[in-house]
């Protein structure tokens, strides 16, 4: 995780990256819930991602969407180093898209155990309401505000 920390510090756009204290509320968070499939929309260089991976089992899995494939490439080398990498389905683009195609197959109906959301701020109802279909019905879904709050709300 310090690592990482280090590595996006460096990106010029580093004041967007999930805290220390928010990584380790989220791991912490992951294990009470015992959650084994999360969804992840918004991911920068991946700090979230690797608390969440270090935190699910081996076989747990990650949906992670992000526009920008390159910040998360940044911190890749860290999260393969870590060992989670295969826990990982990264997909480049809006999330919108791939929300309503995993509406339309039952496969991912009530499948994540914790949805999370950092990105598409202009979209947070539509993308709301998107992936808490897609959750177990006692799942808990989340947001980081840009002041660094984390705000917390049962499914």
């Amino acid at each position: 995780m310090k690592e990482l920390r280090e590595v996006t510090s460096k990106h010029p756009w580093n004041i967007m990256t999930t805290s220390a204290d928010e990584g380790q509320f989220l791991n912490m968070l992951l294990k009470l819930i015992n959650a084994k499939n999360t969804m992840e929309i918004g991911v920068y260089t991946g700090y979230s991602l690797l608390a969440t991976a270090l935190a699910i089992p081996d076989d747990g899995k990650i949906l992670a969407m992000d526009i920008n494939r390159e910040n998360y490439e940044l911190g890749l080398p860290v999260i393969e180093k870590a060992g989670v990498a295969h826990k990982i389905d990264f997909r480049e683009g809006p999330a919108l898209p791939v929300l309503d195609q995993m509406m339309e197959d039952p496969k991912y109906h009530g499948s994540f155990d914790l949805c999370s959301w950092t990105a598409d701020k202009d979209n947070y109802s539509t993308t709301t309401s998107a992936s808490l279909s897609s959750s177990r019905s006692e799942a808990s879904s989340a947001t980081t505000t840009l002041s660094g709050m984390a705000r917390w709300w049962p499914a």
